[in-house]
């Protein structure tokens, strides 16, 4: 995949462009992994196999993937220390926290009207 690079210009920032790196970024967080991932982090510092046991059903490969693409992006700090085995740990960073406060509003919603959704999907399959 080539990477979009932002030149300031408004079609860069257009997610309504197939061309722009805002829809590129979009597309990226915009997963059930990322933002699952966004979640369980919050405010703490959490270790590889602190994240896989927080996110029920992930495996070892989406989150490997799903987190070297939040690092790309700049929403999570990845800080290895020297030791052995080496201890690798991941935390978000002032962009992952900002978007931290969409997921937790996605989350919201969801709780909120999980009962609704829940009535429209009887209503669709009957």
């Amino acid at each position: 995949m080539v990477t979009k690079q932002f030149s300031g210009s408004p079609e860069d920032a257009d997610l309504r462009r197939a061309d722009s790196l805002a829809r590129e970024i979009f597309s990226d967080v915009a997963n059930k992994w990322a933002l699952l991932i966004i979640e369980a982090v919050g405010e703490r510092t959490l270790r590889f196999s602190e994240l896989r046991n927080e996110i029920e059903g992930i495996s070892h490969k989406m989150l490997t993937q799903n987190l070297r693409m939040l690092e790309r992006n700049g929403l999570v700090d990845r800080s290895v220390h020297p030791t052995v085995p080496p201890r690798v740990e991941y935390t978000l960073t002032e962009a992952g926290q900002g978007l931290r406060g969409t997921v937790d509003g996605m989350c919201d919603w969801t709780h909120r009207y999980l009962g609704d959704i829940e009535d429209a999907r009887r209503r669709f399959g009957a």
